[in-house]
């Protein structure tokens, strides 16, 4: 792989920070994929909130994944970057009657629809266009997806999905919505799920309201079981590749489809997230009365991960000489306290004018940069163009 440790040549003359993509890795993510996934016949759509960067984006459609998006602006994306729309889905909770309409325009393959009044909205929208939606009704399986209690979305007081009591509710009313065509159920029960436990439970939930619905005569095109595997962000370097084999043999042993039943997923960091890096610039060494400050000049404007979830990326020093180590809190220049990479992490001598690579980047990086305190936004390179 062209880490970028063995690119340093190409990058020190390169404006700090930016954002470092490693295709060749990307592209070894997705061969797990298509060998655990794809091959079985799944159905596998990229979550584009993770990364949709265009260059990342047409890399993973010659996979022949489909698209996951959660606005319609990424639709467009997807669209954009050659994803069919048969394979795009569009889920959300809070969908604007104009995204609808960007969705019903494009005839994509499926709303994920998450309130009983979404469904009618659906209805209502696409009899004005003369079009019939295909739907599928995301549920609530109460499933503890056991990860930071931010990105849980699965459990019965998440906002997320229909809660049971409405499954009913919706059923009832179907023969009434001549403009709704339910093809399927969606779950998803959070991001950076790393116990296999919790998705044996999602398939056992998934199994059980398969089962309700054809109790009720409907008889399902599709199960989505959403995605949410994690990455290894302590040890990026030696697992760079999730484990797709066991996250998809899960599902193969625990999921009863119907004859002619599609199995679908949703992944988006497992795909992306180890494929980046953020390089950013050792500004100033500073010194507390116990703290040894590293102020560099990325912050949680380009990487919002740590402020926001207390996340922790591996962090290297990639350009220092010495064998010296140091005790450092790795701080960014943002007028905001919250700003902080690592506290009380162990790299290599650091001063100032040394680079560091924050790992595991690829996921809820660049995406969701910002321009607050008025900063450029990083710019992006890949391993393509550098090595």
């Amino acid at each position: 792989m062209a880490d970028i440790t063995s690119l340093l040549g190409s990058i020190q003359n390169i404006p700090t920070p930016f954002y470092f993509y490693d295709l060749e890795l990307l592209g070894k993510s997705l061969d797990e994929v298509k060998k655990h996934g794809l091959t079985k016949g799944y159905k596998v759509h990229y979550a584009m909130k993770a990364n949709a960067n265009p260059r990342i984006l047409e890399v993973i459609r010659q996979y022949h994944l489909g698209a996951d998006a959660v606005s319609a602006n990424e639709v467009k994306a997807a669209l954009a970057a050659g994803f069919p729309k048969e394979e795009i889905v569009f889920a959300g909770v809070g969908k604007s009657d104009e995204e609808i309409i960007v969705g019903l325009s494009n005839d994509i393959f499926c709303f994920n629809c998450e309130s009983a009044q979404e469904v009618e909205v659906i209805n209502e929208l696409a009899g004005k266009m003369g079009k019939k939606a295909k739907i599928a009704l995301r549920i609530n399986p109460n499933v503890d997806a056991k990860t930071h209690h931010y990105i849980t979305t699965g459990m019965k007081e998440n906002k997320f999905g229909l809660p049971p009591k409405e499954i009913d509710q919706v059923i009832d009313k179907l023969p009434q919505l001549a403009n709704i065509q339910l093809t399927g159920i969606h779950f998803h029960i959070g991001s950076q799920v790393t116990s296999l436990e919790s998705y044996t439970q999602l398939a056992q939930r998934a199994n059980d309201f398969n089962v309700y619905f054809r109790s009720k005569g409907i008889e399902l095109q599709h199960v989505n079981v959403g995605g949410g595997l994690g990455i290894d962000y302590v040890e990026p370097k030696t697992n760079p590749v999730p484990d797709f084999k066991s996250y998809f043999e899960v599902f193969e042993k625990q999921m009863k489809l119907a004859p002619g039943q599609e199995l679908h997923f949703e992944l988006g960091r497992a795909i992306v997230g180890q494929c980046g890096s953020l390089i950013s610039k050792v500004l100033y060494n500073k010194e507390g009365e116990t703290i040894k400050f590293l102020i560099i000049d990325a912050g949680m404007t380009e990487l919002i991960r740590p402020a926001l979830y207390q996340a922790e990326h591996f962090i290297e020093n990639i350009t220092s000489q010495s064998q010296a180590f140091e005790t450092y809190d790795v701080v960014g220049p943002i007028c905001e306290s919250s700003d902080a990479f690592r506290r009380g992490i162990e790299l290599k001598q650091s001063k100032r004018g040394d680079l560091l690579a924050i790992r595991s980047a690829g996921a809820y990086g660049e995406v969701m940069m910002s321009r607050y305190n008025l900063r450029d936004n990083a710019k992006t390179y890949f391993d393509v163009d550098l090595g």
